[in-house]
């Protein structure tokens, strides 16, 4: 249980007591700053700490964000701050400069806050909670005080700790369609006990039930999945708002969400898939053109951010252009819808699986979907090139880490002359073995031979750092490469099974892809170095097709592609649960990702 040590008695009518035992706080007083200083001491090094002052008034919800936040290991508002076990250290040397010269009584006015200030002058990092209209202060006199308890009564914080559950940033569909009862369903979850993880769980079993009704190919099906997959969806948004509304961040629990989105939508398409299949049309290789598209743009998004994250002198005018658009209200909501975020995609997919077939959903996904990417990829492009920026080392591992290169692209880098421009001798070699491996007929080895340049030129990106105002397109490129030559040449076997198999395979390592991003956001670093090489490197296992391809019979082929997925899934699920489980029960650093609408 954490302790919140109050530094003397509170005032008469005061609420602090009460307040910190309701936020699940062991509330100690001290009988001055120096007892204040030994109780501090008293408490378990493993424990949340907080340090109030008895004449804090402000509202409950100002505590909470303050005192209570998991991602975060110091923060502080007016007349409180708390340290979690990673901040001990910090606030302890904080409070034994408080020592008054000559062995003297420390101050007890304003310790909290004094504290606060001394960490920041320690060069700590306090976290400081936009509070809004919230209210947080230490009044110096009666009047003072009489004048917060009016301003606390005249503001109610539960509404704004409902309005404050929702993402600040989404899209037009979630936030007028969804956010306006969503935020209810999520304080009914917080009331009963409910976690995020029991939510996103649900919605994931929803939209797999939802993709069950899909695969039975009906009518009454198709509307089922539909429905089901909106109420998976609500779900989807109920998860995010009820960790913001209660403060349950995890690391465990954003991969989870992440995770989980992803598994939804590529299970539904499958769904979709098999649906159509039972009416006698063949949609798998639309089902994975879709799942390719959808993951080369999410690539897109976080190797551009990954690559400016922390780039200094990061002004461009295309960007400038983007901030002055924003303040005019109505292209904001245009902007967001056009790029078909998670609410949009899943609103029409939803519509148009009870309305029409899965080749016209599918279509329409494709369209969709191509038109955003054109529009996001342009833009960044535009944006990187006008760019003035210098991008660090640690955007450049991150990139590299993302490119997925294997044993044979690291090997042979070693020796390669690297070039100039990393980003065009990814390009040359995606546009090589994506050529070949479309026009060839099955069974030719030219996609071998493609595959064999594909790897010289993966080795060659890999020679140099991916510093260049373009080099984020690499992981990009790279994805559209392996997924490219999966699905063109398992069209071309041209038997019953391979698209279904190649669907599995792209999904096994796009969840390996995924995993990378989600380890890299959390500042987890990439995957372990051996799981790259057992799987292959992304050279290596489009370099495998190729060559199976060029070997096998078409029904020799299919086998081959399932157990090749049944294998990369394995490793990769196995490593990924036991990473983040261990992350988990370690007291990793809690992680809520507010980025883009996905």
């Amino acid at each position: 249980m954490p302790t919140a040590i109050l530094t003397g008695q509170p005032v008469p009518g005061s609420s602090i007591e009460d307040d910190l035992r309701s936020l699940g706080f062991d509330v100690r007083v001290a009988s001055g700053a120096d007892d204040a200083a030994a109780l501090l001491e008293e408490v378990p090094a493993d424990r949340r700490v907080a340090v109030v002052d008895p004449a804090f008034v402000g509202h409950l919800h100002a505590l909470r964000l303050g005192l209570t936040d998991p991602r975060f290991p110091l923060a502080a508002i007016p007349g409180a701050v708390t340290a979690q076990p990673d901040g001990r250290q910090a606030l302890g040397r904080a409070m034994s400069g408080e020592s008054a010269p000559g062995g003297g009584r420390i101050a007890v006015a304003g310790l909290a806050d004094r504290l606060a200030t001394a960490l920041d002058a320690d060069g700590a990092a306090v976290h400081r909670p936009e509070l809004g209209s919230l209210v947080a202060t230490v009044p110096a006199d009666p009047q003072a005080r009489n004048e917060a308890r009016q301003s606390v009564l005249a503001v109610d914080d539960e509404a704004v700790r409902l309005k404050s559950a929702v993402k600040a940033r989404d899209g037009f569909f979630t936030t007028y369609f969804i956010s306006p009862y969503s935020r209810y369903i999520a304080r009914w979850c917080a009331r009963r006990g409910l976690t995020p993880n029991q939510v996103t769980t649900a919605s994931l079993l929803t939209a797999l039930i939802a993709a069950g009704c899909a695969a039975t190919g009906t009518r009454g099906g198709f509307v089922a999945a539909g429905v089901l997959l909106i109420f998976s969806f609500v779900l989807d948004c109920t998860d995010g708002q009820l960790a913001r509304y209660s403060l349950q961040y995890s690391t465990l629990g954003a991969w989870l969400d992440a995770t989980f989105d992803r598994a939804k939508e590529y299970a539904y398409y499958a769904g979709l898939a098999l649906g159509a299949a039972r009416g006698g049309d063949d949609v798998w290789a639309l089902a994975l053109g879709a799942m390719i598209l959808q993951t080369c743009r999410h690539v897109v998004d976080f190797s551009f951010n990954e690559a400016n994250h922390d780039a200094t002198a990061n002004t461009s005018p295309t960007a400038a252009l983007s901030d002055k658009l924003d303040s005019v209200g109505w292209t904001v909501w245009i902007r967001r819808m056009i790029v078909l975020p998670i609410g949009e995609r899943w609103a029409m997919i939803a519509v148009l699986t009870a309305l029409t077939t899965p080749r016209v959903t599918f279509y329409a996904l494709l369209v969709g979907c191509a038109f955003a990417a054109t529009y996001t990829t342009a833009g960044r492009v535009l944006r990187s090139l006008t760019r003035k920026a210098e991008r660090t080392d640690r955007a450049a591992k991150a990139l590299a880490d993302l490119a997925d290169n294997g044993p044979l692209a690291q090997a042979l880098s070693r020796v390669a002359l690297p070039m100039r421009t990393p980003v065009v001798s990814a390009l040359l070699g995606t546009a090589a073995i994506l050529l070949t491996a479309s026009l060839a007929p099955y069974g030719s080895w030219l996609p071998v031979v493609s595959g064999v340049v594909y790897v010289a030129f993966s080795a060659l990106t890999a020679a140099r750092p991916l510093k260049g105002p373009l080099d984020w397109l690499v992981p990009p490129l790279f994805r559209a490469a392996e997924y490219g030559t999966v699905l063109a040449l398992a069209c071309k076997a041209g038997v019953n099974g391979a698209l279904p198999a190649a669907f599995g395979l792209v999904a096994a390592v796009a969840y390996h892809h995924y995993d990378t991003v989600y380890r890299i956001r959390g500042n987890a670093g990439a995957p372990p170095a051996w799981l790259v090489r057992a799987i292959g490197g992304q050279e290596g296992r489009t370099l495998l097709v190729a060559v199976l391809a060029a070997l096998l019979t078409g029904a020799q082929f299919t086998v081959a592609l399932t157990a090749l997925a049944v294998a990369v899934a394995l490793v990769v699920l196995a490593e990924s649960i036991r990473f983040w489980v261990a992350s988990h029960l370690g007291g990793a650093p809690a992680v809520h990702d507010e980025g883009e609408p996905a």
